[in-house]
Formats: structure tokens, C-alpha cells, sequence
């Protein structure tokens, strides 16, 4: 039997067939309740790239759940801002016609002291202004759906590998930059589906474990029986627990962090040591979360028990 801290999910736009960006405060916080019988102590339920009005619809939704006060459930730590201010090239399901200029007077029409991850296109701020201003209010900045080269005012990636430049031995890119950097985080989404397990095997070799961040980028098909959902004004279909769209276009991941973790052990890409640091004592310094959550593992590398502390 291991035991553990919590886990914390930085990047999840839903589960349970709940919807973030779609659901009710009671949902929100039926949510939370569920992530925390999956060992989660802590999440920033994400929203994406979508009309600006949503958007602060959205963010509305999100503080008024913080403002409950929930026993037995997991922490609302803050928003993941994914979008709307990233590269077209690389929007991924992303609506295109919803993507906005990095522009900091655009940014405060939803700009909320609750946004504490947010994540964009860097080379898309020819200035600098935009980055500088995000620096100004502590939020993180994540480079994502991103073609740039150029990390040094970064603290993160977002989905190392998927939506960004990719490797290439002859040419810069967004990937090289983020393997190369030991300065800044790299989210990684350790579900076989989104990253191969030989490059999975790369990665953890090539970046400090205390740099990386297991990420699940789940979506509302997560830990849930329905076989498709509407998500960025799209269906969204589970296939064999591949979450594609009509063109087979990858969406988010049907795994939960705690699945992850059963899956990068089980195959040995990690041990199971290292796989909680990725996705709780990393995450947990990072943010400066306090935990309140003790976890039990048993040796197939399984969630038997969540105690709150």
C-alpha cells in the first residue's frame, strides 16, 4: 500500500458527463464532489475558445461554485484559460472564428482575478505587451495551439506535442524549446491515445521529473456512459476511448488523472513514485495548493481509498 498526497487536475474541461462549459453551478460542484472520490484535491475546470460573452458566462458560473463552501469535494483552485488567444494554425477543435488577437484591452472584457493559467500563442504578441501584462496580474502563461519557438517569458506548455510545433532535427520548434528549457513546465496527457508510449518514455527522460505535469485534458465523456457529446459546437465521439470529431480530429482524453497514473505504471513508463509527483506534489508546489486529501494505493497501482485530512 502506497499513500499519497491529492492530485490536482489543471487542465479538465469536464466529466462525469458534465460539461464546463455548459453546466450549472450545481453541476460544477456535483463535479468537484466526484473528482474527489477519483483522489483529486484540486482542479482549474478549463475554458476554451469560444464567444467572449460565453466566456464570461462562464467564469461567471465558476466563482459562484468557489463561493460554496462543499465538504468532501475537490477544490476549485482557479480557471485554465485555453484560448481564445491562440494560433489559428494550430486551433485544434477550437472554433477559428472565436480566436481573438492578443490584445490586452480584448483580454479584460473577461480579465477575473480567478484566471490563474492561461494559454496562448506567443509569437502572435509581436509587442510583448500581452505577455507583460498577464505577468502583471501573477497569472501563469502557458505557450499552446502555438507554432512559436520562443519560451523564455513562459512558464509552461500546454499538451506537450499535441496542437504546437512539432520535432523536427533541422528546425526550431515549440517542442525542441520546451524539451530543451528545464526552467519551464511541460503539461503532458499520459493516455497512450494523445502521445505515444515511446515518446512518453523520451519525455520523462529527457525533462526533469519536477518539471512535468501529468495533465488528463479531459472531457465531459470522461467516467461517463454516454458514447457522444456536443463540445466546441461539435460532436464529439468516443472511439474506443479515442475522443474524436466527425474528421477524426483528436479532442480531449476520456481518462481522469488517476487512470494515468494506472496507465504509465502498468507499462512502466514511470514509477508509480514519480507519477504521483507529476500529478500532485508538482502540481500541488507550482500553485501553492494545500492539500487536504490523503490517497491509498494499492499494488496494482489503483485508488483503494480517499480520506479527507
Amino acid at each position: 500500500m502506497t499513500v499519497s498526497e491529492g492530485l490536482v487536475e489543471q487542465h479538465i474541461h469536464g466529466c462525469f458527463g458534465i460539461d464546463f462549459m455548459t453546466c450549472s453551478v450545481s453541476e460544477l460542484i456535483e463535479a468537484a464532489q466526484n473528482l474527489a472520490q477519483c483522489g483529486v484535491t484540486a482542479f482549474f475546470p478549463t475554458i476554451m475558445t469560444d464567444e467572449m460573452s460565453i466566456i464570461k458566462n462562464r467564469i461567471k458560473i465558476v466563482k459562484e461554485a468557489v463561493n460554496i463552501q462543499i465538504e468532501q469535494a475537490a477544490q476549485i483552485a482557479g480557471i485554465h484559460l485555453e484560448g481564445p488567444f491562440i494560433n489559428p494554425e494550430k486551433a485544434g477543435i477550437h472554433q477559428k472564428k472565436y480566436i481573438q488577437p492578443l490584445n490586452v484591452e480584448i483580454f479584460k472584457q473577461i480579465e477575473d482575478n480567478l484566471i490563474k493559467i492561461i494559454t496562448i500563442a506567443p509569437e502572435l504578441d509581436k509587442t510583448g505587451g500581452f505577455i507583460k501584462y498577464l505577468k502583471s496580474k501573477n497569472i501563469k502563461i502557458s505557450a499552446g495551439h502555438t507554432i512559436g519557438t520562443n519560451l523564455t517569458e513562459i512558464n509552461q506548455v500546454t499538451h506537450l506535442y499535441n496542437a504546437m510545433g512539432s520535432f523536427n532535427h533541422r528546425l526550431k520548434s515549440t517542442v525542441v524549446s520546451a524539451l530543451c528549457n528545464d526552467e519551464i513546465y511541460t503539461e503532458i496527457i499520459a493516455d497512450s491515445k494523445h502521445v505515444n508510449d515511446d515518446v512518453l518514455k523520451i519525455t520523462f527522460k529527457q525533462k526533469p521529473i519536477e518539471k512535468i505535469l501529468l495533465v488528463s485534458d479531459a472531457l465531459p465523456l470522461a467516467h461517463s456512459t454516454k458514447e457522444e457529446h456536443i463540445f466546441a459546437n461539435q460532436t464529439i465521439y468516443n472511439n474506443n476511448g479515442n475522443l474524436v470529431n466527425k474528421d477524426g480530429t483528436i479532442a480531449g482524453s476520456s481518462m481522469l488523472l488517476c487512470d494515468m497514473i494506472e496507465n504509465v505504471t502498468n507499462k512502466k513508463l514511470l514509477t508509480l513514485k514519480d507519477a504521483i509527483k507529476t500529478a500532485s506534489s508538482n502540481l500541488l508546489k507550482y500553485h501553492n495548493i494545500k492539500n487536504n486529501i490523503k490517497i491509498y494505493w494499492d499494488k496494482f497501482n489503483k485508488i483503494t481509498k480517499v480520506e479527507f485530512i
